[in-house]
């Protein structure tokens, strides 16, 4: 029993013809929208590269980028296969490419739907690729005469300013690293000596952050100095919200920002893919109506258009005969002599003289 099966008049399937036509071509400008959805995804990750510890992520953007192109693509032929499928005369032309066409269609409407389920299933590799990779740009915050790492001082510095934010997880995480170069530090002084000394790795350790770390929207001077010792400052107190130090970590900043970004790209995919699903749907009526007008001879007539022409379970094993059968095509007996000549073979058998004895 066919699965979905509408019966379709001559000017039904015209009118869906047409509608098709109009529904590809805005499927091609939503090609262009997931293309550059895709682009914006990845100038967006590539802004903050550095502070990143894999460019693995970036497979979300590409398969977006690629999807949309392929949606142009497949659609604008699309829209040229359904305005001639009014005809009868004309979708001969394309009965063949039809099935290819729908197939190809099916598997690039899984694709946007995929695309659309990375863009949520990639919060905890991105939270894990911002913790490790802050953590190694907060190392080398320091090392700004080292080729290769000159420029993390700058981009970190912007982060934490644009951002609002300060370390990776909080501005504690200031105080577990030397981010202060070395030839910055006056080794004639001995406090200096004595805590570098007092450190097992010989780390120039202190309670203190970069300036960056510093919050613009308070009213007193920035406190980044001795951020440990309460009595340093006049009316200080570390646990209150008063402390003029960004709170937040910036791991959990850049989170929030590029989940929004994927939570509202995702939704557009998803939104794409329901519209192409629709798309899809309605070659496939369109299609096995035309191949049914075809089959009765006469193109005023009724036909009868179906999603499936038998129910699921034997579709499916239709199709696993036919994979099997294909299997068997290319199955080699296992013995190793067959088709091999041999050489009595080759040698040429003399016929037997037979002696007849003639008798008078």
């Amino acid at each position: 029993m066919a699965v979905g099966k509408i019966t379709f008049t001559k000017t039904e399937r015209e009118k869906l013809a047409e509608v098709l036509w109009l529904l590809n071509w805005i499927s091609v400008v939503t090609g262009a929208i997931l293309f550059g959805l895709g682009l914006f995804l990845k100038i967006e990750i590539q802004k903050w590269q550095e502070v990143m510890s894999e460019q693995g992520i970036l497979y979300v953007p590409h398969m977006l980028i690629t999807t949309g192109l392929a949606a142009c693509g497949i659609n604008y032929l699309g829209s040229k296969i359904c305005l001639d499928c009014a005809d009868t005369n004309k979708f001969l032309r394309w009965k063949l490419v039809m099935i290819p066409y729908i197939v190809c269609t099916f598997f690039f409407t899984a694709c946007v739907l995929v695309g659309a389920l990375m863009c949520y299933s990639i919060r905890s590799q991105l939270e894990e690729a911002l913790y490790l990779g802050l953590r190694n740009t907060m190392r080398f915050y320091k090392d700004t005469d080292t080729p290769g790492r000159c420029y993390l001082k700058k981009t970190l510095d912007l982060l934490q300013i644009q951002f609002q934010c300060c370390g990776n997880t909080d501005y504690r995480d200031w105080f577990q690293i030397q981010w202060i170069s070395s030839r910055y530090l006056d080794m004639t002084n001995s406090a200096v000596v004595d805590r570098v000394r007092s450190n097992v790795e010989g780390k120039y350790l202190m309670d203190s952050v970069p300036f960056s770390c510093c919050s613009t929207l308070s009213s007193r001077p920035c406190i980044q100095h001795n951020l440990s010792n309460p009595g340093a400052h006049a009316h200080y107190d570390e646990r209150s919200q008063q402390l003029n130090l960004w709170r937040r970590g910036c791991q959990q900043a850049l989170l929030d920002h590029y989940t929004g970004i994927m939570q509202s790209i995702g939704l557009t995919v998803l939104l794409i893919w329901l519209f192409e699903l629709l798309v899809l749907t309605g070659v496939r009526y369109l299609q096995t109506a035309m191949e049914n007008v075809i089959r009765l001879g006469d193109p005023e007539s009724e036909s009868e258009g179906w999603i499936l022409e038998n129910s699921l379970a034997e579709t499916a094993c239709y199709n696993f005969s036919i994979i099997k059968s294909l299997g068997k095509c290319y199955q080699v007996d296992d013995d190793p002599n067959i088709n091999v000549p041999t050489a009595a073979a080759d040698q040429e058998v003399p016929s037997a003289q037979v002696q007849v004895n003639v008798t008078s």
